[in-house]
């Protein structure tokens, strides 16, 4: 038995998140019935986390274990994007130790959202970015997000799905720049609770119209109150960009 990492990035507007559902075409669907189309046997594969529907990734890792496999894992990209849509491509695939766990192994993760603030849409961001025509205060969604770094319990930035262990979580860096007027705001953890990147945006979002301010933060948190913090931002501005792993195996 091999185990192999693969590394892939989608655009999710079609889908219905990573995760396999009936009745629904998922990442993790098409991905299964492509791995094993070339292994000749059901496989399963493990995702690194759930994305909703219409949240996009540039760097997901996912692995699978395989003893009918005759690919290489040099060869494994060219073969999968052969079978998987336009819009899901896999680049990079290699064999892992088989304790490598997509989810358990897994360090940090990454996630860009992206704000188009203009007064008009951009036809050619449809999907891609959250279109708030009112300005922002950048500053402010600055100070706002810098209050989440840190070890924190964010039970108050957690929405109903499932259940976990604990709602704390480190969050290692929380950036936020613009440039043309797409605002991108990047933040990394050691993980992520059910819909928390989002909902981080829709608090810094708050903060940015100046309907909280970031010295609530501290108490939004202690309160572990979700309706005390901003909205769930949309999916279409999510991006999930990038996994770290112990091991040298995976990037």
């Amino acid at each position: 038995m091999s185990n192999y990492a693969i590394q892939l990035k989608y655009d999710g507007t079609a889908y219905h998140g990573f995760q396999r559902q009936l009745n629904a075409v998922t990442i993790q669907g098409l991905l299964e019935a492509a791995i094993s189309t070339l292994t000749g046997a059901d496989t399963a594969v493990i995702g690194c986390g759930r994305t909703d529907s219409g949240v996009h990734a540039l760097d997901y890792t996912a692995n699978f274990r395989s003893d009918t496999l005759s690919v290489p894992p040099d060869r494994l990209p060219l073969a999968l994007n052969a079978l998987l849509p336009a819009d899901v491509v896999v680049f990079a695939a290699r064999e892992v130790p088989l304790d490598f766990h997509a989810v358990f192994s897994c360090v940090s993760k990454e996630y860009t959202y992206k704000i188009l603030n203009t007064q008009h849409a951009d036809p050619f961001l449809v999907n891609r970015v959250w279109h708030i025509p009112r300005t922002l205060n950048i500053g402010a969604m600055r100070d706002a997000a810098a209050e989440f770094t840190g070890t924190h319990d964010f039970a108050a930035l957690r929405c109903v799905g499932t259940d976990v262990k604990t709602t704390v979580r480190t969050v290692y860096t929380f950036d936020i720049s613009e440039n043309n007027g797409i605002i991108e705001c990047k933040v990394s953890a050691d993980g992520f609770l059910y819909k928390m990147a989002r909902s981080f945006i829709g608090t810094i979002y708050y903060a940015g119209i100046g309907k909280i301010s970031p010295g609530d933060i501290a108490s939004i948190l202690q309160s572990r109150k979700r309706s005390l913090a901003g909205p769930t931002a949309p999916p279409q501005g999510l991006y999930l960009t990038g996994t770290s792993y112990q091991i040298a195996d995976v990037s």
